[in-house]
């Protein structure tokens, strides 16, 4: 589990044949579970200067891999008795959405992401949201889009300060929101079976 606070901005040495290799000043153990731009890999090396992760091949479907290069965004598993902060954050990346619009507001930023409408009711006003691992509150919900303020410490600390219109993002919505979906959809389905089938089915006993 993370909760969406970036520990450190870390350098891409190499990517390639599903291996990622980082300069970076957090020494994790073999076999560590931490969250690059937000998506949870598992350490399987450790060199002098870093560390290296294992990308399968269903995560490299669901990731924006051309932002793999330069720095990335690391936030190391949360541990018994961490400090809580941000929201829980899991690390799996539900859809990739696309920088819409970066507004300056002086002493704030408004940015707009748009993503696949299937995701929208997952994403609701004033609840969580991690883009590239950031934890980060909705303000606003449209059709096909949500808008963010973000504050110029996280313009200057993490990847947003890079960002421009048509920049690819790592999403993982609510992890609440994604159980409440499950579970009324199933239970959507569940009713679909309607009275005369139960009826009939009672009467077989």
């Amino acid at each position: 589990m993370f909760t969406g606070l970036i520990r450190e901005m870390a350098k891409v040495k190499s990517f390639g044949r599903n291996r990622l290799s980082l300069k970076a000043a957090h020494k994790p153990s073999l076999g560590d579970s931490i969250a690059i731009n937000g998506t949870c890999l598992s350490v399987v090396s450790i060199e002098s200067d870093g560390f290296s992760v294992e990308l399968s091949p269903e995560t490299l479907k669901h990731i924006a891999t051309e932002k793999l290069n330069g720095f990335v965004h690391i936030e190391p598993a949360m541990m018994m008795g961490d400090r809580f902060e941000g929201h829980i954050v899991q690390g799996h990346i539900d859809t990739i959405g696309t920088v819409r619009s970066i507004t300056d507001n002086g002493n704030s930023y408004d940015v707009v992401v748009d993503i696949d409408p299937e995701f929208i009711p997952l994403i609701p006003p004033k609840g969580s949201i991690t883009i590239d691992g950031v934890s980060l509150t909705v303000n606003d919900v449209y059709d096909d889009a949500f808008r963010l303020t973000i504050i110029p410490i996280t313009m200057r600390e993490t990847l947003f300060g890079t960002y421009k219109k048509g920049t690819r993002v790592n999403i993982e919505t609510d992890v609440f929101a994604r159980y409440i979906r499950h579970i009324l959809g199933s239970t959507a389905k569940s009713k679909k079976i309607g009275w005369e089938e139960i009826e009939r089915i009672q009467s077989l006993y």
